[in-house]
């Protein structure tokens, strides 16, 4: 077994933290309402990836499909969503942002990137900026992993 270095060790505590924590302040940020994550998980995934069904959703967020059908069912109260017929086989689903949920979701990133740029701007200097963005080059290169 390969002993991991103390300073390993200390930055994986450190990561979670630090990252658990910026997400809780960019969900304020975002002002989702009483949308959960899982929700505005799936609403960020349809924006990115296009329609999906919900099987396929299921496996990409790693949920049953009871899960997402709840998840689904949910956002689709709020009008975010909506289901059409599967051009390649009439017995499935498609699941797309309606206008309403694109609309939502691309207000939602707005406002984190700016709440982001906004303290990055009143808060820290340009070379700490610089620094920042070197070590997310870094940390870009862990989730590759």
């Amino acid at each position: 077994m390969i002993e991991i270095p103390t300073t390993a060790a200390r930055a994986a505590v450190e990561i979670r933290v630090v990252f658990s924590r910026l997400r809780r302040r960019l969900r304020d940020a975002a002002g989702f309402g009483d949308l959960t994550p899982s929700q505005t998980s799936v609403l960020s995934r349809l924006d990115r990836a296009g329609p999906a069904t919900l099987t396929s959703l299921a496996t990409a967020e790693r949920v049953r499909p009871q899960s997402m059908a709840a998840t689904l069912a949910a956002v689709e109260r709020h009008g975010l969503v909506a289901r059409t017929p599967d051009p390649a086989d009439g017995r499935r689903q498609l699941i797309s942002l309606t206008p309403a949920g694109a609309e939502a979701i691309h207000g939602w990133r707005r406002q984190r990137e700016e709440w982001l740029a906004r303290a990055l701007t009143d808060h820290y200097t340009e070379a700490e900026r610089q620094r920042i963005l070197d070590g997310l080059a870094l940390l870009d290169r862990l989730g590759e992993l």
